[in-house]
């Protein structure tokens, strides 16, 4: 018996809708009342422009910027909490690498390796900056179970490829990559390695500065935090040659009448007024999944993984994509055999099961998949098998009402 690890009483909207199956936190994640708390205390105790105010609120609003920076990077491993960048999300991390380091390094006849797993965001812009540039994007293809081949990847890199990028977790499929072997063989090239974490940080321990990436990307609202706020962990040598992003705001170090110049890290990267609560929100999140304990996260949502595979595979024209749970996150991406899978939401839907139906982002992974869609079902902290069971019966009841 697989029970929530945070109880539906300590989140608000599921303790106010308790019929609602909610399974699709790959997409974003309900809001414990802690994190609810921790914005609200900010805005009505410390809220103020932080670093520009000689007051006391402006600076206690600048003390819990600060204090969030630190305790998120206590969370993914990182003792130089300066080199972790507030951005709005993963993606806006990732354009961020592929705009201020892609743009500024790549040259005609260069290369650059991303995977058939690609979410997006970690997809278009290299392949933008590729064109920009004139160099070469490459894609390495899969196995047969939904993960990366190794030794095409390995094959793949040359004195030519100067970035090789990959997703830490599939969002799609949830196929569980081997960072630190991917990792190495972008290093052996001596490419720049750069890892969208956003379907990672929220199950899986992290250690980030034992993890030889130069750039790791995640998102708040993927776990427990707030939307709106994001992090960009960067190897501090690149970063500090790196040009900024985006200009004007706590950027700035001098402007003259020709040329400016620019504050140290983090702030090189954070242009304009700071998302200071949701920075407190991100930090009151850490805490939450601290205390519960990042093990347990995994361990319990593998075994809802698990469940959800078997009892989803036993029914009749249901395929469930992906490699073994043992080597997926807490995804389920599956097709039911004559329904597309926008129908099979809308069934769901009816029976208050919440899942994400479409391409997911990943068009690529999508066509070597030979659907156009899939339906996905993804768990988090506060799911349980009645979610599972609940699943399970609405797609067999999809299966009946179209016959």
């Amino acid at each position: 018996m697989t029970d929530a690890l945070l109880s539906r009483a300590q989140v608000p909207l599921l303790a106010g809708s308790p019929e609602l199956h909610y399974l699709d936190s790959a997409a974003t994640t309900q809001k414990p009342a802690s994190v609810l708390d921790a914005i609200r205390d900010y805005y009505v105790h410390d809220n103020a422009n932080p670093h520009r105010g000689a007051y006391a609120l402006s600076a206690r609003a600048t003390q819990r910027y600060h204090d969030a920076r630190e305790r998120i990077a206590r969370f993914v491993g990182v003792a130089d909490a300066d080199r972790l960048i507030f951005t709005r999300g993963t993606t806006e991390s990732l354009n961020l690498v592929a705009t201020a380091w892609g743009l500024g390094h790549l040259e005609a006849g260069d290369e650059i390796l991303v995977t058939a797993l690609e979410h997006h965001a970690n997809f278009v812009p290299w392949q933008q900056a590729a064109r920009a540039r004139g160099a070469t994007l490459r894609i390495c293809e899969l196995t047969a179970d939904g993960r990366v081949d190794l030794d095409r990847f390995a094959a793949m890199t040359n004195s030519r490829t100067r970035v090789v990028a990959f997703p830490h977790v599939s969002n799609a499929i949830g196929t569980i990559n081997p960072v630190a072997e991917m990792a190495a063989i972008g290093r052996r090239a001596g490419a720049v390695v750069v890892c969208d974490g956003a379907q990672a940080a929220p199950h899986v321990a992290l250690d980030l500065d034992h993890l030889d990436v130069d750039f790791y990307a995640f998102s708040g609202h993927k776990m427990l935090g707030p939307m709106g706020i994001g992090v960009l962990v960067g190897r501090r040598e690149l970063l500090d040659r790196m040009d900024p992003y985006q200009t004007g705001g706590d950027m700035i170090e001098f402007v003259y009448d020709d040329h400016s110049t620019w504050n140290t890290l983090p702030h090189k990267f954070e242009a304009g007024t700071p998302n200071v609560a949701d920075a407190v929100g991100l930090a009151a999140a850490c805490d939450c999944l601290d205390q519960l304990g990042i093990e347990s996260v995994r361990r319990h949502e593998h075994a809802l993984t698990v469940r959800a595979s078997e009892r989803l595979s036993g029914l009749p024209g249901v395929t469930v994509l992906g490699p073994s749970p043992d080597n997926r996150g807490g995804v389920v991406s599956f097709t039911v055999e004559g329904i597309h899978p926008h129908d099979v939401s809308t069934i769901l839907d009816e029976d208050n099961v919440c899942v994400r139906a479409g391409h997911h982002c990943a068009q690529p992974l999508m066509r070597r998949l030979n659907v156009p869609a899939t339906t996905r079902a993804s768990f988090y902290v506060y799911n349980d098998d009645s979610d599972v069971d609940a699943l399970v019966a609405s797609v067999a009841r999809a299966q009946a009402v179209f016959g």
